[in-house]
């Protein structure tokens, strides 16, 4: 097993689609202690319950990005139940829906500060409160999306936001690799989860997906957490500040 002994936080999952949640089980399959994190009660109940179909141990914590107070509550909380960290998925991102309907040269001042904070600032966020949990190095991983560098219909602030966040990777990877703690980011195809349900007409993109990605054909959520697996193992032991494209080579085609 790749990861057996190891603990991990998956920060994130919202329900059995999540690819949060395909991050937690490729891991715990391959024998690791996860916590899995949901954003809000009204998430609590169904993330509990996968938490506990997972084995190790798997348990499930609220943390909020939105606040430092929150967020230091949550790790309070993760620090108790994991004393060290071994390797950390951020799988969080949000927009509010009227900055994904328009064009972005309408995106609202509030609407950019929101996107930013919750999907590309938070990394930075977690980074520094996980420094003391890694003590002997570790690996974070978090998830990005085409839309960071290249221009995809209706995606608008956030794909902004993932500009944010793949740069925030590569200086994260700069500060911490002294510490022997590795950061990537993956880069996945488009998936229908309940993210993807906020952009407009994303069955087109999902269908572009299939036709035109040189395996012709869609992105499952269980691919996606077996190359984060990959990620923070000992197999990627070299690799840090890199963008691994999971999205049956989409990326290397244009017209």
């Amino acid at each position: 097993m790749l990861l057996k002994g190891r603990n991990g936080i998956i920060f994130g999952v919202a329900n059995k689609r999540s690819i949060a949640f395909a991050c937690a089980q490729a891991a715990a399959e391959q024998g690791a202690r996860v916590i899995l994190t949901y954003q809000g009660e009204r998430l609590a109940e169904g993330v509990r319950e996968l938490a506990a179909g997972l084995p190790n141990g798997a348990i499930a914590l609220p943390c909020d990005v939105g606040s430092d107070a929150a967020l230091d509550e949550a790790f309070v909380a993760i620090t108790k139940e994991m004393p060290s960290v071994d390797f950390a998925v951020h799988s969080l991102a949000f927009a509010q829906r009227e900055e994904l309907e328009g064009e972005f040269v309408q995106t609202s001042r509030a609407g950019f500060a929101i996107a930013h904070e919750i999907s590309a600032y938070s990394l930075a966020a977690i980074a520094q409160r996980l420094l003391p949990l890694m003590p002997n190095g570790g690996a974070l991983v978090t998830m990005s999306y085409l839309g960071a560098v290249r221009v995809v219909p209706h995606y608008n602030v956030m794909g902004v936001a993932k500009a944010a966040l793949e740069a925030s990777v590569r200086y994260l990877a700069a500060d911490l690799g002294p510490r022997n703690i590795r950061v990537n980011a993956i880069s996945a195809g488009p998936i229908r989860t309940l993210a993807a349900s906020g952009i407009s007409d994303f069955s087109t993109v999902l269908t572009l997906a299939k036709t035109r990605s040189p395996l012709r054909r869609g992105i499952e959520a269980s691919e996606v957490g077996d190359a984060a697996v990959f990620l923070v193992s000992d197999l990627s032991r070299a690799i840090t500040g890199d963008v691994l494209y999971v999205d049956g080579g989409f990326h290397i085609t244009s017209f």
